[in-house]
């Protein structure tokens, strides 16, 4: 298997992987101290150190990305598609053509019965965009928001989905989007990780969803928390040794040093190695900077209220997109925020009970609200792209006659705010009944394409050779959505 960096050409050899460690580890044994005293970034930079700061293909829109997860498929005719014709026909059969129904039934067309939404739409901001009184705190943000109505993608479970939605692809293992992102841009610090992923969910593809795949170890998101546990636990669990004295962690870190020098200089390429020495050097100054950065009492009293902070509906998501915010003003590059479970059926997922959006929505609203609010009044959102959404959508019919709504992958909003989009704008379109995605199509190859180019990235260009064949995150298609970006 052969392995090529090719963040900025496709035929760049294996010896460009090696940092800086690799280069000490043969030539000396005092890697250690070098490593945690941190004084050769530049010489870093310069001897190909795997994390340090690349030049884009071209110029960016975008430093940096939150990524709001919406777990199990909210419904896109409950928030932010308003469809009138789904009141009208309330309770009447029709036909639908279901990529879900088609999968489990092999049937293309089945006949179920239309279903309002239980929310009121209203129009909002200067650009009149419909939102529905699931999310009153963000539609006071919608002339910020560029929503895109046509998306379809891979998957009609949950697991596939949700792969498809960070891996661009439902067979193999493939990188993550933050690993692509980091392998591509590198780092803005060398003091936290470049990519976050707080409170990950454990299922529908696990660490899979933030790892590395066939990337270099280096490249993996770090995990704050899970998905089953309060934001307390999006922290760094044993982030100081409060036993020892400095001078004594470091004569630790020291021997450590020189013993993995010697085991790299036996295994010159193991990229797992690599990632576990940067992970030491990384872990060692974390301890003087991560502290203040997780901390959230050094915010105002004002911004966590902003947050909904101190609220019981808001105050876990709420502090976790704070959490979001802090982090990628220290420099991290991508962050990704999960709402979600480690249940069988994750949060949006409303099968049966769709009145029980109200509640997940109640619980993100205000945070997200802030979120953009604190971005745009600090000026990250300039250079910040924001991105709201599920692994797909809902359907416009109540699944088995009842009182919820099936997947749909086959047409479903996003939205993005921020660095080089549109706001207060909407692309594509969905049928009448919000069913399929027929206008202006956006496939998440397609989004995916378009994130990376505000990055300064061209999805074709950043590829990495494993296998035998040049792999990216788009595969073999994706196009960059261009009426969307500003």
């Amino acid at each position: 298997m052969g392995h090529e960096f090719a963040a900025r050409r496709p035929d760049a050899p294996i010896d460009e992987l090696l940092s800086r460690r690799a280069a000490l580890a043969r030539t000396t044994c005092g890697f250690g101290a070098v490593a945690l005293a941190g004084l050769l970034a530049e010489q870093a930079r310069a001897s190909g150190d795997p994390l340090a700061a690349r030049p884009p293909h071209h110029a960016p829109r975008a430093k940096r990305v939150i990524f709001l997860f919406m777990q199990g498929g909210p419904s896109h005719v409950d928030s932010f598609d308003y469809k009138p014709l789904l009141a009208e026909q309330d309770g009447k059969q029709r036909s639908f053509a279901d990529a879900r129904v088609i999968a489990n039934t092999g049937q293309r067309e089945s006949t179920q019965r239309v279903m309002k939404s239980p929310w009121r739409f209203a129009q909002y901001g200067e650009s009149g965009r419909f939102v529905s009184e699931l999310f009153p705190e963000t539609a006071r943000h919608v002339d910020d928001l560029c929503f895109v109505h046509s998306m379809h993608t891979e998957g009609v479970a949950h697991g596939p989905a949700t792969l498809f939605l960070h891996c661009g692809a439902t067979n193999l293992i493939r990188p993550s989007v933050g690993s692509w992102v980091v392998y591509g841009l590198g780092s803005e610090n060398e003091n936290l990780p470049a990519f976050v992923a707080i409170a990950p969910s454990s299922g529908n593809g696990g660490p899979r969803n933030y790892g590395n795949a066939f990337l270099p170890a280096v490249f993996q998101g770090s995990a704050l928390g899970n998905a089953g546990a309060g934001a307390n636990e999006a922290t760094i669990k044993n982030l100081t040794n409060a036993r020892l004295a400095p001078d004594v962690q470091r004569r630790q870190l020291d021997l450590l040093g020189r013993l993995n020098a010697e085991q790299l200089s036996r295994r010159p390429g193991d990229s797992e190695l690599e990632a576990v020495i940067q992970s030491y050097e990384l872990a060692w100054r974390m301890q003087s900077h991560a502290p203040g950065v997780l901390d959230l009492s050094q915010e105002s009293v004002e911004t966590r209220e902003l947050y909904g902070i101190g609220q019981p509906a808001t105050d876990d998501f709420g502090r976790k997109c704070l959490l979001a915010r802090r982090l990628c003003e220290s420099g991290v590059r991508y962050v990704q925020v999960s709402y979600g479970d480690n249940t069988a059926n994750p949060a949006w997922d409303q099968h049966s009970n769709l009145p029980k959006h109200a509640d997940h929505a109640r619980a993100v609203d205000r945070p997200v609200a802030g979120l953009l609010a604190d971005l745009k009044r600090r000026g990250l959102l300039e250079d910040t792209l924001v991105w709201w959404g599920g692994e797909f959508g809902r359907t416009p019919y109540a699944e088995k006659n009842g009182t919820g709504r099936d997947h749909n992958p086959d047409g479903f909003t996003m939205w993005l705010a921020g660095a080089g989009v549109r706001g207060g704008f909407a692309y594509g379109q969905t049928d009448e009944f919000g069913h399929q995605a027929i206008a202006d199509k956006v496939h998440m190859h397609d989004l995916h394409a378009t994130l990376l180019h505000l990055l300064g990235l061209d999805h074709e260009a950043l590829t990495f050779r494993y296998a035998g064949r040049n792999f990216r995150l788009t595969d073999v298609a994706g196009e960059v959505v261009k009426p969307i970006l500003s």
